[in-house]
Order: structure tokens, then sequence, then C-alpha cells
């Protein structure tokens, strides 16, 4: 049986409980040397991508930021075309928000980038609805929650239309006139929908891929059937075989269900690590990692978001509270993604584990919201890695550190050896653009994704 080849991404995180920044071997979040190093290192180790998340409002508790997101992240786009400059491999994946940006933007965004790295710009594709995000463009509260899946598909499929508009060989090469189309009829594009009524001439030529590659993170059953619709790769929030082969197979599943090739779409979640030299050494320094992680602060804000009730005077070594979420009222806390689905499942859930291990709500938090996923020596790591993505937990790992950004060095200079003498990570690049590398084809020019919502 052939072994699966393990896609590999890294990211820089933002400044949040994952990411300890007050470390004195911490680099800065914004200084361009902190990205460059990353994406370089990332690169050596012949990763698919590095990945940049994106955050249009800065988090808040009881209206006011939270002490431990202050940093901020620069704008996408700049950083990753500044990185397409000093990189000449690694794919360049970029969260930018199809709520608050126009598809003809978008398009132009993204195409650019596509022709300034020789092919290897993505888009992660995010949805807001909420007035806090959407202030920040006098548009509070104007998407309906119901609509946000809707209005993110046609964003995509009006983002590819403008992509087809031009054929590949459209721009001729004149040496005595220049450049000039070889039809009047390239980039004109008229789109209406229920979101968009938009046409005119697109001006970025088809790109090295054609499309650049589209990723996604839903869980929902909207933002599974979308991403299977759409999406050429999705983040997966399990990092756990079990669950994690429930959700590969689901989504899977899915993206037949819409007439596509299951090897078209690829999931990955996001993992860390923690290595030693031998496995004691290891886990004592993930229990240390795990402790900085989640203060009390933190865990405290993390239970607020799902009861959406103020603990402040929260008894940290006594048992989760015994009380149902407030559903009904404003969100306590502001501008982190709500991935945990139904409040009151998601309570009584974890209101049963804690129970059934006698954990504390100190303990219940370093268990169960945090934590280092892959812990051991470098051979290890890379054996559990290995059999996690061999045995459909996914097709890859979305790879970052609790130390930015130093912190993947170590990974890229003993795990990725050992994977690659395993057979299942590539000693060099194959491709020349993301799509090649991560073995995704190129949809046929014109070709619309099956739409997943009523339209």
């Amino acid at each position: 049986m052939t072994k699966k080849q393990i896609i590999l991404a890294a990211y820089v995180g933002g400044v949040n409980e994952h990411t300890l920044w007050e470390h004195p071997e911490a680099g800065s979040q914004i200084e361009f040397s902190t990205f460059k190093h990353v994406a370089q290192k990332a690169e050596a180790g012949k990763f698919d991508y590095f990945f940049l998340a994106e955050g249009l409002a800065l988090r808040s508790r009881l209206g006011e930021i939270f002490d431990h997101d202050i940093s901020g992240r620069p704008d996408t786009i700049p950083v990753l075309a500044a990185i397409a400059a000093v990189t000449e491999h690694i794919g360049l994946v970029g969260t930018i928000n199809a709520t608050f940006n126009e598809p003809y933007e978008l398009a132009r965004q993204f195409a650019s980038l596509d022709h300034l790295s020789g092919g290897r710009a993505g888009w992660n594709v995010v949805t807001s609805f909420d007035a806090f995000t959407g202030a920040n463009f006098r548009r509070g509260g104007f998407l309906p929650h119901a609509e946000r899946y809707e209005r993110a598909e046609q964003t995509v499929s009006t983002v590819r239309e403008l992509w087809d508009s031009w054929s590949a060989d459209a721009v001729v090469a004149n040496k005595e006139t220049g450049q000039f189309l070889d039809s009047a009829d390239e980039g004109r594009f008229d789109v209406q929908t229920s979101q968009f009524d938009i046409s005119g001439r697109f001006t970025v030529p088809r790109s090295p891929q054609g499309r650049p590659i589209i990723v996604q993170a839903g869980i929902s059953p909207q933002g599974r059937d979308f991403a299977a619709a759409n999406a050429d790769v999705i983040f997966s929030p399990y990092s756990r075989l079990e669950e994690a082969r429930d959700f590969y197979a689901d989504i899977k599943a899915r993206v037949e269900g819409f007439g596509r090739d299951r090897d078209d779409l690829k999931i990955l979640p996001q993992s860390s690590f923690v290595l030693g030299d031998t496995q004691e050494e290891a886990q004592e320094k993930a229990r240390w990692v795990t402790e900085q992680q989640l203060s009390p602060r933190t865990i405290q804000v993390r239970l607020e978001q799902v009861w959406n009730r103020d603990f402040s005077d929260i008894d940290f070594d006594g048992p989760l509270p015994d009380f149902d979420p407030d559903g009904e009222s404003a969100p306590i806390i502001e501008g982190r993604a709500f991935t945990y689905g139904d409040r009151l499942a998601t309570v009584r859930r974890w209101r049963e584990k804690a129970q059934e291990n006698g954990w504390s709500i100190r303990e219940f938090a370093r268990n169960e919201l945090g934590g280092v996923r892959f812990v051991g020596t470098a051979a290890q790591v890379a054996e559990e890695i290995d059999d996690f993505v061999q045995n459909d937990g996914s097709d890859g790992l979305v790879i970052g550190s609790h130390l930015t950004p130093g912190g993947i060095d170590e990974f890229v200079d003993q795990v990725v050896p050992i994977l690659q003498e395993r057979g299942s990570l590539r000693e060099e690049y194959t491709g020349t653009t993301l799509r090649d590398n991560l073995g995704i084809p190129v949809p046929e020019r014109g070709t619309r994704a099956p739409s997943a919502f009523a339209v």
C-alpha cells in the first residue's frame, strides 16, 4: 500500500494563549523578520505552505480589550507579497474575510499574489456576521447569521469567475508594439446574485495557477457543506485520532456527494509540538508550556465564551459550574471565533467529562482546552504524526509553536528528516505551484462549483 504523503503548513500564531509572547526568547509578532524566518525555515523543511491568520478587531471582554491579545496583526496581503520575494517554493496562504471585502478586490489581490509568487497563492475564506467586527466597516450587524455562508459561497464563485475571465494565452508579446490582447472579450464579467450585481473588465490576466487555492474552516453542517463544495483545503479542529477520523470520513463523503473527487479536498488540523531528549523531559516541558498558555485569566475567558456569564469570582480548584449557559444576552467575549456549536450541549459534555475524571476547572482546562498535541522525542513525534495521517486522521498538519519565531526550527531540524526517512514527506519540491505540490488539479476554466445552499 502506497503511503500518503504528509502535507505540512506552518503558521505564525497571533498574540493569544497559544503563543508565549512574554517568553525571553520570543520575537516580535509584527516585524517582517518574524514572518520571513518562519517561512524560510518551513521552506527548508519542504513544507507545502506558510499561513497567516487575520484579526479584523481586537478581542474584548465586557467591552474592554482583553489584555492578553493586544498586539494585533498586520494586513495579510502585503506580508505575503513580501515573503514571495524571499522564498521560491513554499505556498503563501492568507486569511481574508469574505463578508467585509468585495469579489473584485479579492480577485485582484490573490491573482496579483499568484503572479508575484509564480503560482503559490492561496485564500483562506472566513466569514463574519457580528456587529462587533462589522463596526470597523460601518456594517455592524448588516448580514444575518443565516446568510453568512450564502454570501461566502457567492463571493468565492464570483472571484473564480473573475479569475476565469482571462484565458491562459490572452496576452501576446510583441517586441514592436508591446503586449496586446488577442480577444476583445478577455476579462469581461457580468455577475448578478442575491449578494452582488457587478459587471466590467477584470484587470489581471490569468495567473500561473489559474485559480489560487481556496482554504476554509468550518465545523457546522453549513460550514462542512461549504468546504466540501468549494474548498481545496479545510482546517480540521480535531487532533485526536478517533474524532479526527470521524470528521475526515464525513468531509470526504460530503465532497463525493457534491460530485468531486475525494482527494481534491485536503484536510489539515492545526497542531503544536514539544520535543525533548527523552519522553519524560518532553512531557515535563509540555506541562510547563500548558500552564503558561492556560493562566487562570485565560481559563476564565475561555469558559465565559461558552457560558456567556461573568466568571470573575470563579474557583479554579472547584468543579465546573452546574448552571446552564446564557444564550440570550449579548456576548461577554467578542472577537474570538465561536467553534463550539451548541452552548448547552457543549456545557453538558464538558461537565460529564470533568465529573467522570474528577477534574477541577483548572484540571479540566489543561486536559481539554489546551495542551500540546505532539509530545516526545523527535522520533516519537514523527511516528505519531505519521500514524495519525496514515490512519486518516488528516491529510497533513498545520504546524505552529508556542515560541515565535524560532520554535519551528527544532521541528524542521529534527522531525522532518525522520518523516523523510519514513517515506512520508518529500525530500524535494516536485512541482512549481502550490496546486502542484498539494496534488490538487486546476479545474477546467469556466467550471462552477456545485452550490451548497439555495441562493
